[in-house]
């Protein structure tokens, strides 16, 4: 057994196979973490994460322990798996929460409940008090929780946010945002839990570009208003795919985010995203563009592959996340989506390491001093510091399930999300 901190991630879906668990297995080869454990509701998912071409290539050698196991029937279902698995761990190791939205709350209180740090994907929960209430539970222990909004570790986003804080751009006064996913995505699981009565596209995607303009500016979101277009997925459930939102701002400054599962298959990226800001400062203006869909790289292959959404000419990414030979055993995952997961897991490292050789009193308040230590330096996202993007979460449901009311956010000891008055 490994004297390095386990680490159990709780979901087998997309998120997990594209960019958690090549991240934990490359800190596992680094020495950072030790035994890795996946669990999901069946078999299936975590028999692709098991079979997976690129994983055999990159990390050869290295292997997940699978809940439940690989072998067992593939229709039958563990829906409480994870929690027996994440009850045998010893205390204050490391739980990744990568399941559907609205399960996140349920999935960080056993976590918490069995005095674990965790890295959680965004967003950490669908509504404010829940966030408070982790928050709070989670400094009572002193237990450290990141919130992988990826896009803050994008060199994009860093380098703005630095200048911002200088001055460079002034008073943000009007913005426009997109992420569209690929059609495909439609064909996937998506069109089993992100279904209009649980989340949208705005809820599932939006957060990235709202987080990403607070983390630059260090404005607050007071008003949302969200219209969703519904629409059936192949297997008949009906879901906001399409959604226009526009979130004002305390400066009275406007950003309007764009997002779907309507990025055609055949084209020559991944997905389509990009967000143009502009900014007030004297008598002049400037402006923030990031053009997140212009890779520039150009490739047309001989033969394409048999991936979904897979083409002859491409546009690949080298932001996000991908794999390179540096030398050495395997190949390395570099990219913003591996640096969120690197970060995360080495500040839930301080956390434990704070501990060593202290008496519990001692050690509790130091990851307590760690803790809000993280809080305000802002740059990883915590429930305490960015509890603003789970008000955007109520205000956004609240608005897209009334054709796109307008709602506002109150911040302060009665924090909430209610319908403008007029």
């Amino acid at each position: 057994m490994s004297s390095k901190p386990q680490v159990c991630i709780v979901g087998g879906g997309m998120i997990t196979q594209v960019q958690i668990l090549p991240s934990i297995y490359h800190l596992q080869r680094m020495g950072i973490v030790g035994d890795i454990s996946v669990c999901a509701l069946n078999s299936p998912p975590l028999k692709v994460l098991a079979d997976d071409e690129t994983f055999k290539e990159s990390f050869p050698g290295q292997s997940f322990t699978a809940y439940p196991s690989l072998d067992t029937d593939p229709e039958k279902k563990f829906p409480d798996i994870f929690k027996e698995v994440i009850a045998k761990m010893p205390e204050r190791n490391i739980v990744v929460i990568a399941l559907p939205d609205q399960l996140h709350y349920p999935g960080l209180k056993v976590a918490l409940e069995n005095d674990q740090h965790v890295c959680c994907v965004k967003p950490l929960v669908l509504k404010y008090s829940q966030a408070e209430e982790i928050a709070k539970e989670a400094y009572e222990k002193g237990l450290v929780i990141g919130v992988e909004y990826h896009k803050r570790f994008d060199d994009r986003a860093l380098m703005a946010r630095q200048l911002y804080k200088k001055g460079k751009f002034g008073d943000f006064r009007m913005g426009q945002a997109a992420l569209l996913e690929c059609w495909y995505y439609r064909h996937s699981n998506f069109q089993n839990w992100c279904t209009c009565e649980n989340s949208d596209m705005f809820s599932y995607i939006a957060c990235h570009y709202i987080d990403q303009l607070a983390f630059i500016t260090g404005l607050l979101p007071k008003f949302v208003s969200v219209y969703g277009v519904v629409e059936e997925y192949p297997n008949g459930n009906k879901g906001f795919l399409w959604t226009d939102g526009r979130v004002i701002w305390e400066n009275g400054g406007v950003l309007n985010v764009q997002n779907a599962l309507g990025y055609p298959d055949e084209g020559p990226g991944g997905n389509w995203q990009g967000m143009k800001l502009y900014f007030r400062k004297g008598d002049g203006s400037a402006m923030l563009v990031h053009d997140d869909q212009y890779r520039g790289i150009k490739h047309t292959y001989s033969k394409k592959g048999d991936d979904p959404g897979d083409t002859y000419y491409t546009e690949p990414s080298p932001d996000y996340f991908k794999y390179v030979d540096v030398g050495g055993v395997g190949l390395t995952p570099v990219g913003y989506g591996y640096r969120s997961i690197e970060y995360i897991v080495k500040s839930i490292c301080k956390g434990i390491d704070a501990s060593n050789g202290l008496d519990e009193k001692q050690a509790l308040a130091k990851r307590q001093k760690l803790i809000k230590q993280f809080d305000a330096e802002g740059v990883m996202a915590t429930p305490a510091n960015s509890s603003y993007n789970e008000l955007v979460m109520e205000a956004g449901r609240l608005s897209i399930l009334n054709d796109g009311r307008e709602v506002e956010i109150t911040y302060g000891e009665n924090a909430g999300a209610d319908f403008h008055k007029y």
